[in-house]
């Protein structure tokens, strides 16, 4: 067993050891071993010139990296939380995102931008969204959401290999959590190929789809629905842009009923995408009820726990909803 955070540290490792162009820069990622020891032992290993502290000023140091990335550097720039990203959105989406479009191809900006997105605990309404559907808008950035130790490691050495940049949207309370990990995914080539969901666990009653922390929760959901006789297919996305529609449609033809789980708000978000992409391809003709989304509420983070319960996808939530759809 692994633990995500540890999956990530072997990526990076493995990632400055093969390419001598990887960087990683960002605010306490080298003497401190990073905010949350992602980046433990690195900047022993490999130096000041590869692991690099930053100021807190999220867009001078995101500018930096774009820049080293437009000269063919590959940098990894991390944001201690995806929330500071809102302080350099402007360097991720007009400079980095679009300059490979606006170049006609001739200036590629293969970076990395990663960090915890969405709620944590305790954190209250401005450290809490998730960006998935916000960078997920946007031609010109891939945009990806591990659950697993498997996805986390795989996605990010897929990820810092790609000429693209790439958004990379880890889950701070997956961090500690182990998984198990196969012979396969422990070898130094192994990627995960950006743009391909995984079936998590087959069904043939209902298909869930998620990203990111809430798979978790879907599997929950399934292992007590299928005591009842419900059988889940559970869908890992793991790639939020490019979004793999053919897989989830596949086990909509399958199961004729569709419910989405995501952690982030309900307006414009990820499962609403998935909904309008159902309904405009040939699966909604096989759909036996409406599809049902299970979201963040649509509210502000509040900071008391009672109340964060509330406004996060629950796995009680996730049965509720597939209840309903399944009209049981």
């Amino acid at each position: 067993q692994v633990t995500v955070r540890d999956a990530l540290n072997q990526a990076l490792d493995e990632e400055l050891e093969r390419d001598e162009r990887v960087f990683l820069l960002g605010e306490e990622v080298a003497q401190y071993d990073g905010a949350y020891k992602v980046s433990r032992g690195l900047w022993k290993k490999y130096g000041d010139k590869r692991v690099i502290d930053t100021p807190i000023s999220e867009m001078g140091f995101t500018g930096i990296a774009v820049g080293a990335a437009m000269v063919w550097l590959r940098p990894v720039c991390e944001f201690m939380t995806f929330n500071f990203s809102m302080q350099a959105i402007d360097q991720v989406i007009n400079s980095a995102a679009k300059t490979c479009y606006m170049s006609a191809g001739s200036i590629a900006v293969p970076i990395v931008f990663r960090g915890p997105n969405g709620a944590s605990a305790g954190v209250a309404a401005q450290h809490s969204q998730c960006f998935a559907a916000w960078y997920g808008h946007c031609p010109g950035l891939k945009v990806v959401s591990p659950w697993s130790s498997e996805d986390a490691k795989g996605l990010l050495k897929a990820s810092i290999r790609d000429d693209n940049p790439v958004v990379m949207l880890e889950n701070e309370l997956l961090y500690g959590v182990p998984f198990e990990i196969s012979e396969q995914a422990q070898s130094k080539d192994f990627v995960v190929p950006i743009g391909k969901a995984k079936i998590e666990r087959e069904g043939t009653h209902v298909t869930l789809v998620s990203h990111s922390r809430p798979v978790g929760h879907c599997l929950e959901a399934a292992a007590v629905l299928a005591k009842e006789g419900v059988e889940c297919e559970v869908i890992n996305l793991r790639t939020i842009r490019p979004m793999d529609i053919e897989t989830v449609e596949a086990s909509v033809v399958k199961t004729n009923h569709l419910v989405t789980v995501e952690g982030g708000w309900p307006q414009f978000g990820v499962g609403a995408e998935i909904c309008a992409r159902i309904m405009e391809g040939s699966a909604f003709n096989y759909l036996d009820a409406p599809a049902v989304r299970v979201t963040g509420a649509d509210v502000p983070m509040p900071y008391a726990k009672n109340l964060e319960d509330n406004c996060i996808p629950q796995v009680k939530d996730i049965i509720f909803a597939v209840k309903k759809t399944l009209n049981i």
